[in-house]
């Protein structure tokens, strides 16, 4: 943000970190595992959790346990277009998968997992459908 910013609109003292990469080197990465946001009361949310114990790769993160993790995953979806049909739809959006890179997906496929079998039933809405 700060550095779309003409220099004379940056505030005193506050300036973007340099990161150097050299040659042959990939830039550094935005988390060292891949978030899982949930709750244990989402169907598709425990079936992906059941493929992800003992896994250090992935951290589970339920959101109905924790108001601050409530915060956290509002704000990512309020903010994130990978939310824009799960909204439009009454979805809540979980499981929600942030990866590695920092991308956004509600895809389990995309986070190396399976996604639930769709014969298992429908997925929780908003409304408290298909929960």
């Amino acid at each position: 943000m700060w550095a779309e910013l003409p220099i004379f609109e940056q505030p005193v003292g506050i300036a973007p970190a340099p990161v150097s990469i050299h040659a042959g080197e990939s830039p550094p990465k935005k988390f060292s595992m891949i978030k899982i946001y949930g709750m244990e009361t989402c169907p598709d949310c425990t079936y992906v959790e059941e493929q992800v114990k003992g896994n250090d790769k992935y951290e589970v993160i339920d959101i109905g346990r924790n108001v601050r993790d409530l915060k956290a995953f509002l704000r990512l979806r309020d903010s994130n277009d990978a939310f824009a049909l799960a909204k439009r739809v009454g979805a809540v959006g979980i499981p929600c998968f942030v990866l590695e890179d920092g991308t956004v997906t509600l895809t389990p496929e995309e986070a190396g997992l399976r996604s639930r079998p769709a014969v298992s039933g429908a997925a929780c809405s908003i409304d408290g459908s298909g929960c």
